[in-house]
């Protein structure tokens, strides 16, 4: 028989994505007789701080209703800032009491990649619906213990793929996925910035730092999404850095690999912490979709020989857009747009690309 992973690698990703897992499938395990849904962002840095909770305050189906923080000076500015009320204001200690909280319907984990799990399967058995930032979680077997708890507890979990959402991306895709400028050749794909810290969780192994996992998904992601492909196999890898006193213990500053697809299609991928690039080349017969950026904040933007791709939008709509269709697809109880799944596939691929980079040999996938 043929396996559902050895399904989706020969299957276009818009049908894999159609493949209703019983996570996505969860939308809602009981009916939400309420208009907007409470939100409770755990973990109060950079973009809990600058994009979710700004955006929260954009929003029409959700709103931010708690916080979960161990630093209490932050949990006093966030009160006092947003009105948030004092038995909505929880730490990693009495995170768990939640349960208990009729204000708050959905947790979103915005914590180091390393946290994500634990935090996941406590939301999940607090019986709160869950969101949880990419990416996913540090390996595949994490990924998955993940669904398998909000399986387990009638939750949904969604992944924070906000380009996923967002009109330019869906504009491309479709562009692809319909085959209008016919078959695909090739995608190229890279995503980095200059990232300059130098004691921030993306230069410490042990919570999941590195390249790879923090901007190496947004290139896998649209390596996926550019040819509507899974991956069959990593052809090459390489994981280097150019500041070996930031990036240590074998943590990658910059990533490159090659990617095998179906049919024949070849993907290159970059990703880095040294440099500032963004943009997705899909090489068709009939012409290329050049998007640039193609994972930015302000707006996503490109061109193919059918014309511009430009929704404009600015900070933090891309946000806004991702909590709204999601509160929405809860609120209906209809599947969740991007389910634990997505994530897991990209973990999936983050993992080859790592053992290829090691063995220097190439890894089905």
């Amino acid at each position: 028989m043929t396996s559902r992973r050895d399904t989706l690698k020969t299957l276009g990703l818009a049908g894999s994505l159609g493949l209703l897992s019983p996570s996505s499938l969860l939308a809602c395990a009981e009916p939400l007789r309420k208009e907007k849904l409470g939100i409770a962002l755990v973990g109060l840095g950079y973009y809990s701080t600058d994009l979710l909770a700004p955006a929260l305050q954009q929003t029409e189906h959700c709103y931010l209703a708690g916080i979960v923080t161990g630093t209490p000076s932050k949990a006093e500015a966030w009160k006092t800032k947003y009105n948030i009320p004092e038995k909505n204001i929880y730490n990693y200690q009495n995170f768990d009491s939640i349960k208990d909280n009729p204000d708050i319907d959905v947790v979103y984990v915005v914590l180091p990649p390393s946290m994500h799990r634990e935090y996941v399967e406590r939301a999940a058995a607090a019986k709160k619906q869950v969101w949880c930032e990419k990416p996913m979680a540090v390996t595949v077997a994490d990924c998955q213990a993940m669904i398998d708890a909000c399986k387990k507890h009638g939750v949904s979990l969604s992944i924070g793929y906000r380009c996923q959402h967002e009109p330019n991306t869906k504009a491309y895709v479709d562009l692809i996925k319909n085959k209008k400028l016919g078959k695909i050749k090739s995608v190229d794909c890279a995503a980095g910035y200059r990232e300059n810290r130098t004691d921030h969780w993306k230069q410490k192994v042990e919570m999941g730092g590195g390249v790879i996992y923090d901007m190496g998904v947004y290139s896998i992601q649209g390596a996926r999404l550019g040819t509507q492909m899974e991956p069959l196999a990593v052809k090459s890898a390489k994981v280097w850095t150019e500041r070996p006193e930031i990036y240590k213990n074998g943590l990658g500053e910059i990533v490159e690999a090659e990617l095998e697809f179906p049919n024949g299609v070849t993907g290159k991928i970059k990703t880095s912490f040294f440099e500032n690039v963004n943009y997705l080349t899909v090489q068709c017969e009939n012409g290329a979709v050049e998007i640039a950026p193609f994972s930015g904040y302000s707006g996503n933007k490109g061109k193919s020989p059918l014309g511009e791709i430009n929704f404009p939008y600015q900070i933090p709509w891309q946000q806004a857009n991702q909590m709204d269709q999601d509160a929405l697809a809860i609120l209906g109880k209809k599947p969740m747009p991007v389910p634990g799944e997505e994530g897991l596939r990209d973990i999936r691929i983050v993992e080859a690309i790592l053992e290829s980079a090691k063995t220097g040999k190439r890894v089905l996938i």
